[in-house]
């Protein structure tokens, strides 16, 4: 069963600039080859305000989903910058999807 793994980060709006240059690192580090790769989204419309930063990815199974998670936790590369972007943060969470094939 294919899955969506979404973690979203509302953090704070006068804070923006810093928090995006900070993804920026991030996307930098999944380039790389270091971090699991995902797509990033910021709502133009939607119920999430626009000072939420949603972080997609795509896996084969829920085990595969919480191990990229588990890859985070543990990365060095990762820690380092979270402890910096931490500050910015107001709410967070993650959500899995299962893809269903009508």
């Amino acid at each position: 069963m294919a899955i969506v793994m979404r973690i979203i980060q509302r953090f704070q709006a006068s804070k923006r600039q810093e928090f995006i240059a900070l993804e920026k690192q991030f996307a930098a580090l999944e380039k790389r080859g270091i971090l699991p790769q995902g797509e990033r989204m910021l709502p133009l419309s939607s119920r999430e305000p626009g000072n939420t930063l949603i972080w997609v990815g795509h896996f084969p199974t829920l085990c595969a989903a919480q191990e990229c998670l588990q890859k985070f936790e543990t990365s060095p590369e990762h820690e380092e910058l979270f402890n910096s972007q931490v500050h910015y943060f107001q709410d967070t969470w993650v959500e899995f999807y299962e893809m269903l094939e009508c």
